[in-house]
């Protein structure tokens, strides 16, 4: 094992799927695991804290895709992990190249629990430029598992395949955000069917090959995602109250309070963010009668702040917010509400 991982987690436990809550589903699976190989703790373990066995098994979601998958692919699978793990479900991958590592990380940065499942025995973490990732996860609450045991031969070309049904059997939803059509996220998708799993692709553009899978996937019956919110809806049914008025979100000065209120409208790009705050202040201006001139000096300058601001005034603001832990950077000057 890896000396990224702390002591007290060197050794890696062995249990039945039936002996805890969250493995539990796997033994109604065609092909069920005869035992688990895992380092950390699964998630009912952490969340109950040495407590009597829960009741309710935690919400779970696998998402995979393609390993070199494009910023839309990863900016796609980033929103939809943290969203699930900031409301409480635990995300699973397969710690591979691309789609997994983003839905893994995104699930840390939330604050929320991820397991790993891996093709390879549980003492030989792949891809090994994975291994501080696997430790996070495992030092974070999450577990990495396998089926293998340290030191079992096995043969790459199905060993992850077969992996595959341990993903989707985990999982209450698995998503495909971007997969090319020999993608082994298809296995996946495949499982996930045969399990009586809901199963969601991202259309795509019939002339990209990173679409093609998933057009085949909707196809062949997958539920096309279109927001983020077709699948939380399905994950946690319960009415989640919409932004309104009163509940719009309020920065520390007037256009901190704009950025974040366009990102709740959803907006995304700084680019539009900028654009969106002017066209607002120009109907704003343009509503104004000549008598309405008479207002407080104190309105006036921080009027004056939005309609001066600047391209560094922006990034200034945005760079405070993302400090506060108000908004999340997804590169390429996107941004979303944390």
């Amino acid at each position: 094992m890896s000396i990224l991982f702390s002591q007290n987690l060197l050794k890696n436990n062995e249990i039945l799927p039936q002996e805890a809550e969250f493995t539990e589903v796997l033994n109604s699976i065609a092909v069920k695991p005869k035992i688990l190989y895992l380092y950390g703790y699964l998630p009912e373990n952490r969340l109950k804290l040495g407590c009597k066995k829960l009741k309710i098994r935690p919400k779970s979601i696998a998402i995979v895709g393609s390993r070199k998958p494009t910023k839309y692919g990863e900016n796609i699978a980033y929103r939809l992990a943290y969203e699930a793990a900031r409301r409480g479900a635990v995300v699973v991958s397969g710690l591979a190249y691309g789609i997994d590592s983003v839905a893994h990380r995104a699930a840390l940065d939330a604050g929320g629990v991820t397991v790993a499942v891996l093709g390879t025995p549980i003492d030989q973490i792949y891809p090994r430029p994975h291994r501080p990732l696997a430790a996070e996860i495992v030092e974070k609450g999450g577990c990495v598992l396998s089926e293998l045991p340290p030191g079992a031969s096995f043969y790459p070309k199905t060993s992850f395949l077969k992996r595959n049904r341990i993903i989707s059997g985990l999982a209450d939803v698995v998503v495909i955000p971007e997969a090319a059509e020999r993608s082994g996220s298809l296995n996946t998708a495949a499982h996930a069917l045969e399990q009586g799993r809901e199963v969601f692709a991202v259309p795509g553009d019939i002339t990209r090959p990173l679409s093609r899978g998933c057009n085949r996937l909707i196809r062949q019956g997958a539920t096309p995602m279109l927001e983020i919110d077709d699948v939380l809806e399905v994950l946690f049914p319960t009415p989640r109250r919409k932004i309104t008025q009163t509940t719009l979100p309020i920065g520390d000065s007037p256009v901190e309070t704009k950025i974040l209120q366009l990102l709740a409208s959803g907006v995304q790009d700084g680019e539009q963010i900028m654009q969106g705050i002017k066209i607002e202040l120009a109907k704003s201006s343009a509503d104004k009668s000549a008598g309405e001139t008479a207002v407080s000096v104190d309105n006036g300058i921080k009027q004056q702040e939005v309609n001066s601001l600047t391209v560094a005034e922006f990034n200034q603001a945005i760079t405070l917010l993302e400090i506060k832990n108000r908004v999340v950077a997804l590169g390429a000057n996107q941004w979303m509400l944390r």
